[in-house]
């Protein structure tokens, strides 16, 4: 989709594309409010602004949208390139090992034990050992300042997400 597409979708429209990017229903509303975008850069900035004046519950909303790591058989469909765009942000870990792919689920299940919400990394570039170095490095985090760096994870992957949309 072209960013001259995305300006001339209807309302609705535009905001499941947006969703699509974040699934923060408050986000999506305040990007809309930006259209027309004269270029990427604006629509990049409106989605950091919104972003910006989002909170708690804005994050955990966009966090529920995001598949929950589990067992080994839903981590191998969470690393699958089988999404497209998926296929990019977590083609690193597409060929983890048994005993990390066991980590992941085990560090998850305490993380969100922990947290409330899953782990949320931005994955572009990372294989599954780095993202489980990532977990392990945030499970000791307080709960302010874990949340407030996954919300920062979000941010990141709603930025990629946009890029793609619009590639």
């Amino acid at each position: 989709m072209t960013l001259a597409e995305l300006n001339a979708l209807p309302g609705e429209r535009a905001r499941e594309e947006l969703l699509r990017c974040c699934g923060c229903a408050r986000w999506a509303d305040a990007v809309l409010e930006s259209r027309p975008f004269p270029d990427k850069a604006a629509l990049l900035s409106s989605s950091d602004a919104a972003w910006g004046r989002s909170g708690e519950e804005d994050w955990r909303e966009a966090f529920a949208h995001h598949p929950r790591i589990g067992g080994k058989d839903a981590l191998r469909a969470k690393f699958a390139a089988t999404q497209a765009w998926a296929t990019g942000e977590q083609a690193g870990a597409a060929a983890a090992s048994e005993a990390v792919l066991d980590a992941l689920a085990e560090g998850n299940a305490a993380y969100e034990k922990k947290f409330g919400h899953i782990f949320i990394v931005c994955a572009t570039g990372k294989s599954a050992a780095e993202m489980l170095d990532l977990l392990k490095s945030r499970l000791p985090n307080d709960a302010g300042a874990e949340l407030r760096l996954a919300a920062a994870e979000q941010n990141k992957i709603t930025k990629l997400r946009l890029e793609k949309l619009l590639s």
